[in-house]
Protein backbone atom coordinates (compact mmCIF):
# COMPACT_ATOMS: atom_id res chain seq x y z
CA UNK A 1 0.00 0.00 0.00
CA UNK A 2 1.01 3.54 -0.70
CA UNK A 3 1.14 6.13 1.50
CA UNK A 4 -0.62 9.14 0.81
CA UNK A 5 -0.94 10.78 4.25
CA UNK A 6 2.27 13.11 4.76
CA UNK A 7 2.35 15.18 8.06
CA UNK A 8 4.80 18.27 8.25
CA UNK A 9 7.09 18.78 11.62
CA UNK A 10 4.08 20.52 13.62
CA UNK A 11 1.15 18.62 12.23
CA UNK A 12 3.20 15.09 13.40
CA UNK A 13 3.55 16.46 16.95
CA UNK A 14 0.00 17.46 17.34
CA UNK A 15 -1.69 14.50 15.98
CA UNK A 16 0.70 12.00 18.37
CA UNK A 17 -0.62 14.53 21.19
CA UNK A 18 -3.54 14.34 20.49
CA UNK A 19 -3.72 10.27 20.09
CA UNK A 20 -1.41 10.13 23.61
CA UNK A 21 -3.80 12.28 25.76
CA UNK A 22 -6.34 10.13 24.19
CA UNK A 23 -5.43 6.92 25.36
CA UNK A 24 -3.57 8.21 28.59
CA UNK A 25 -5.66 10.72 30.07
CA UNK A 26 -9.55 10.33 28.42
CA UNK A 27 -11.01 12.69 31.17
CA UNK A 28 -9.34 15.25 29.83
CA UNK A 29 -9.79 14.73 26.17
CA UNK A 30 -10.66 16.08 23.66
CA UNK A 31 -8.05 19.16 24.01
CA UNK A 32 -8.61 22.76 23.90
CA UNK A 33 -5.78 24.68 21.57
CA UNK A 34 -4.00 25.76 24.70
CA UNK A 35 -4.05 22.10 26.07
CA UNK A 36 -2.76 20.63 22.49
CA UNK A 37 0.10 23.41 22.96
CA UNK A 38 0.44 21.96 26.69
CA UNK A 39 1.07 18.67 25.10
CA UNK A 40 2.94 19.57 22.27
CA UNK A 41 5.25 21.84 24.14
CA UNK A 42 5.65 18.90 27.16
CA UNK A 43 9.31 18.28 28.26
CA UNK A 44 8.71 14.31 28.99
CA UNK A 45 8.04 12.02 26.47
CA UNK A 46 9.40 14.54 23.74
CA UNK A 47 12.66 14.52 20.98
CA UNK A 48 13.08 17.29 20.44
CA UNK A 49 11.37 19.50 23.06
CA UNK A 50 9.69 22.38 21.47
CA UNK A 51 7.90 25.82 22.12
CA UNK A 52 5.14 25.84 19.96
CA UNK A 53 2.87 29.05 20.18
CA UNK A 54 -1.01 28.51 20.69
CA UNK A 55 -1.33 30.37 16.97
CA UNK A 56 1.22 27.56 15.52
CA UNK A 57 -0.71 24.80 17.13
CA UNK A 58 -4.63 25.87 15.99
CA UNK A 59 -3.20 26.54 12.50
CA UNK A 60 -1.22 22.46 12.74
CA UNK A 61 -5.08 21.80 13.68
CA UNK A 62 -6.57 23.28 11.32
CA UNK A 63 -4.81 21.53 8.66
CA UNK A 64 -5.11 18.29 10.38
CA UNK A 65 -8.89 18.73 9.84
CA UNK A 66 -8.04 19.39 6.20
CA UNK A 67 -6.12 15.98 6.14
CA UNK A 68 -9.12 14.17 7.94
CA UNK A 69 -6.68 13.61 11.43
CA UNK A 70 -8.62 15.62 13.27
CA UNK A 71 -11.87 16.81 13.59
CA UNK A 72 -13.63 19.92 15.86
CA UNK A 73 -15.91 19.21 18.46
CA UNK A 74 -18.16 21.11 21.06
CA UNK A 75 -18.32 18.70 23.88
CA UNK A 76 -21.75 19.23 26.14
CA UNK A 77 -22.36 22.00 27.88
CA UNK A 78 -18.89 23.70 26.92
CA UNK A 79 -19.04 26.46 24.47
CA UNK A 80 -14.81 26.07 23.96
CA UNK A 81 -13.81 23.81 21.07
CA UNK A 82 -12.21 20.94 21.75
CA UNK A 83 -10.17 18.66 18.89
CA UNK A 84 -9.58 14.87 18.91
CA UNK A 85 -7.92 12.99 16.39
CA UNK A 86 -9.69 10.61 13.96
CA UNK A 87 -6.77 7.92 13.37
CA UNK A 88 -8.63 5.30 13.74
CA UNK A 89 -10.91 6.25 10.75
CA UNK A 90 -7.90 7.32 8.90
CA UNK A 91 -5.21 5.06 9.33
CA UNK A 92 -7.49 2.22 9.95
CA UNK A 93 -5.26 1.50 13.97
CA UNK A 94 -6.68 -0.15 16.80
CA UNK A 95 -5.44 1.48 20.04
CA UNK A 96 -2.07 -0.25 20.07
CA UNK A 97 -1.21 0.40 16.46
CA UNK A 98 -2.25 4.31 17.39
CA UNK A 99 0.13 3.98 20.35
CA UNK A 100 3.00 2.76 18.45
CA UNK A 101 2.81 5.64 15.44
CA UNK A 102 2.40 8.02 17.94
CA UNK A 103 5.02 7.19 20.03
CA UNK A 104 7.35 7.11 16.87
CA UNK A 105 5.99 10.81 16.04
CA UNK A 106 6.98 12.07 19.39
CA UNK A 107 10.21 10.75 20.22
CA UNK A 108 11.61 9.13 16.88
CA UNK A 109 13.35 5.78 16.31
CA UNK A 110 13.75 3.14 18.28
CA UNK A 111 14.27 0.08 19.10
CA UNK A 112 11.74 -2.90 20.03
CA UNK A 113 12.35 -2.87 23.81
CA UNK A 114 12.13 0.55 24.05
CA UNK A 115 9.22 1.69 21.51
CA UNK A 116 6.98 -1.55 23.67
CA UNK A 117 7.96 -0.07 27.17
CA UNK A 118 6.96 3.52 26.38
CA UNK A 119 3.80 2.67 23.71
CA UNK A 120 2.33 0.60 26.50
CA UNK A 121 1.72 3.20 28.59
CA UNK A 122 -0.41 4.11 25.81
CA UNK A 123 -2.33 0.76 25.47
CA UNK A 124 -1.52 -2.69 26.39
CA UNK A 125 1.28 -4.36 24.28
CA UNK A 126 1.62 -7.95 26.05
CA UNK A 127 5.05 -9.31 24.78
CA UNK A 128 7.64 -8.36 21.88
CA UNK A 129 5.67 -10.54 19.29
CA UNK A 130 2.60 -8.91 19.41
CA UNK A 131 4.45 -5.71 19.24
CA UNK A 132 6.48 -7.36 16.05
CA UNK A 133 2.71 -8.04 14.69
CA UNK A 134 1.59 -4.51 15.36
CA UNK A 135 4.90 -3.07 13.35
CA UNK A 136 4.39 -6.06 10.70
CA UNK A 137 1.01 -4.45 9.61
CA UNK A 138 2.63 -0.54 10.28
CA UNK A 139 5.33 -1.50 7.35
CA UNK A 140 2.97 -3.24 5.23
CA UNK A 141 0.56 0.16 5.13
CA UNK A 142 3.31 2.03 4.96
CA UNK A 143 3.33 4.03 8.21
CA UNK A 144 6.75 2.49 9.54
CA UNK A 145 10.15 1.58 8.28
CA UNK A 146 12.75 -0.38 9.71
CA UNK A 147 15.89 0.75 10.06
CA UNK A 148 19.18 -1.52 10.63
CA UNK A 149 21.02 -1.65 13.91
CA UNK A 150 23.50 1.48 15.29
CA UNK A 151 27.28 0.24 14.59
CA UNK A 152 27.95 -2.10 17.55
CA UNK A 153 24.16 -2.57 18.24
CA UNK A 154 22.47 -6.29 17.15
CA UNK A 155 18.81 -4.22 17.97
CA UNK A 156 16.77 -3.54 15.16
CA UNK A 157 15.42 0.24 15.00
CA UNK A 158 11.88 1.50 13.77
CA UNK A 159 10.92 4.90 12.27
CA UNK A 160 7.78 6.10 11.30
CA UNK A 161 6.77 7.55 8.10
CA UNK A 162 3.70 9.59 7.91
CA UNK A 163 6.60 12.19 8.75
CA UNK A 164 9.47 11.87 6.55
CA UNK A 165 12.71 13.17 7.87
CA UNK A 166 11.21 14.37 11.32
CA UNK A 167 13.49 12.61 13.41
CA UNK A 168 17.66 11.71 12.20
CA UNK A 169 17.97 8.20 11.52
CA UNK A 170 21.64 7.98 13.63
CA UNK A 171 23.07 9.83 16.06
CA UNK A 172 25.08 13.10 15.39
CA UNK A 173 28.17 13.14 13.02
CA UNK A 174 31.04 12.13 15.46
CA UNK A 175 28.55 10.97 18.45
CA UNK A 176 30.83 7.45 18.09
CA UNK A 177 33.84 9.18 17.20
CA UNK A 178 34.31 11.40 20.20
CA UNK A 179 35.59 8.28 22.32
CA UNK A 180 38.12 8.11 19.92
CA UNK A 181 39.44 11.53 20.65
CA UNK A 182 40.39 10.60 24.57
CA UNK A 183 42.37 8.01 26.03
CA UNK A 184 41.61 4.73 25.50
CA UNK A 185 39.70 2.73 27.67
CA UNK A 186 39.46 -1.06 27.46
CA UNK A 187 36.32 -2.87 27.67
CA UNK A 188 34.46 0.18 28.03
CA UNK A 189 32.41 1.14 24.89
CA UNK A 190 30.55 4.91 24.68
CA UNK A 191 27.46 6.17 25.82
CA UNK A 192 25.45 5.17 23.02
CA UNK A 193 26.76 1.64 21.76
CA UNK A 194 26.71 0.79 25.83
CA UNK A 195 22.64 2.02 25.35
CA UNK A 196 22.26 -0.12 22.58
CA UNK A 197 23.61 -2.84 23.47
CA UNK A 198 21.82 -2.93 26.57
CA UNK A 199 18.92 -2.47 24.69
CA UNK A 200 19.40 -5.39 23.07
CA UNK A 201 20.01 -7.50 25.57
CA UNK A 202 16.53 -6.33 27.29
CA UNK A 203 14.98 -7.87 24.12
CA UNK A 204 16.49 -10.92 23.91
CA UNK A 205 15.84 -11.60 27.56
CA UNK A 206 12.33 -10.40 27.36
CA UNK A 207 11.84 -12.74 24.72
CA UNK A 208 13.73 -15.93 26.55
CA UNK A 209 11.56 -14.60 29.46
CA UNK A 210 8.06 -14.90 27.14
CA UNK A 211 9.47 -18.55 25.72
CA UNK A 212 10.23 -20.10 28.78
CA UNK A 213 7.12 -18.53 30.04
CA UNK A 214 5.06 -20.38 27.54
CA UNK A 215 7.21 -23.52 27.91
CA UNK A 216 5.84 -23.61 31.64
CA UNK A 217 2.28 -22.99 30.65
CA UNK A 218 2.63 -26.33 28.04
CA UNK A 219 4.38 -28.69 30.89
CA UNK A 220 1.71 -27.20 33.87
Amino acid sequence: MTLDIRLDPREARVFGVLVEKALTTPEQYPLTVNAATNGANQKSNRDPVLSLSEDEVASALERLEQKYMARKVFPMNSRVEKFCHNGKDALNLDAAGLAVVAELLMRGPQTPGDLRGRANRMAPIESLDQLAGILATLIERGYVQRLPPLPGSRAERYVQMLSPDLHPLEPPAGAYAAASSHVPRPLAPDAPQLAERVAALEVEVARLREQLQALAAKLG
